[in-house]
């Protein structure tokens, strides 16, 4: 069966990738036409005016071709009895296209507005509440309304009961937005999350899981094709349409495997990236001092005098690094 699910697998992956590409090669052009480009605030750091104009939502390319290689992989997946519990791989799927659907909403609003800042904060996250519960009550109903959670590293479970909720929407609401701090620099938050999903596809095997499976493989592929454009220098960035997607679909992933606090070692990056914007604000308003020299924390590495190039691989090192401990945890 696991010889199957390659196959499954290597298709998820190829396809994906020659869609992206395919749709960013036409897609740019368009984004262009239209002046759909990046604002960059002045607060910002002054190198990234350079990068005002690049075009931005292309994280609309990878939306694409995860639904429509996700959808035609899944739909014969499930047609031969592959796939266990379609109701949870749906409330997945709805749930990262809900979260598309707020990055969609935003990038517009900045677009309409000709600055980088869109929706209210309070808006965003209110409206990510509310996709965020809906989630946690239909992983729950997909498991017969059971809150157990399963300890990693541990081996144990443990039912929270109502907890389970709070965890559950805390930790949807939490990843999304760390994924998005986490898109700052060129090629960053697509080249983690590429590592990331690389371990839920390798988790997917070892717990013969063909919608992890799938689901994680087409993600690999999106941003390998996504690479291709967005890596220094940037000819696309991928938006909050694409960074919400995605902060989407890392969670999922993870809710997949009834393992939710494998997101803590394995997107540790994320994880980091939001501390480190939590520690600077709450330092700053309580002594009007900073911690790091701007934050998110890739932010204070350029500043030390690091390129994007080599944030990004010392970024991808340490994913790759907290995954392998991650391994240990399924």
């Amino acid at each position: 069966m696991k010889q199957e699910m390659i196959i499954y697998l290597v298709l998820a992956v190829a396809a994906s990738f020659i869609l992206t590409v395919a749709i960013l090669r036409w897609l740019i052009p368009k984004l262009k036409s239209v002046k759909l480009g990046q604002k960059i605030l002045d607060i910002g750091p002054r190198w990234h005016k350079s990068k005002e104009g690049t075009p931005t939502m292309g994280g609309l390319a990878f939306i694409v071709a995860f639904l429509v290689v996700f959808g035609a992989l899944i739909l014969f997946a499930a047609f031969h009895d592959r796939i266990e519990n379609i109701f949870k791989l749906a409330a997945c799927v709805v749930f990262v296209l809900l979260n598309a659907v707020i990055g969609i909403i935003d990038d517009y609003t900045k677009f309409f507005k000709k600055q980088n800042q869109g929706l209210k904060a309070s808006t965003k996250f209110l409206l990510q509440m509310l996709v965020a519960v809906a989630f946690a009550w239909a992983i729950a109903a997909s498991n017969d309304y059971a809150t157990v959670l399963y300890l990693p590293f541990f081996g144990r479970e443990i039912d929270l009961g109502w907890g389970w909720y709070v965890l559950t929407v805390f930790l949807s609401v939490g990843f999304v937005n760390a994924v998005n701090l986490t898109d700052g620099i060129d090629g960053l938050a697509s080249s983690v999350t590429f590592f990331v999903s690389c371990f839920f596809v390798l988790a997917g095997v070892l717990a013969v899981n063909y919608g992890e499976v799938i689901f994680a493989a087409v993600i690999v592929g999106g941003m390998m094709g996504f690479l291709v454009y967005n890596f220094n220098p940037a000819r696309v960035f991928m938006g909050d349409t694409g960074s919400l997607f995605l902060g989407g679909a890392v969670v999922s992933m993870a809710y997949m495997l009834d393992n939710p606090l494998i997101l803590l070692p394995a997107g540790f990056i994320y994880l980091l990236e939001a501390v480190s914007d939590i520690i600077q604000v709450g330092v700053y308003k309580l002594t009007k001092k900073r911690v790091f020299r701007m934050a998110p924390i890739h932010h204070h590495f350029e500043r030390c005098g690091w390129s994007e190039r080599k944030i990004v691989g010392v970024f991808s090192l340490v994913t790759v690094l907290f995954c392998v401990l991650a391994y240990f945890g399924l």
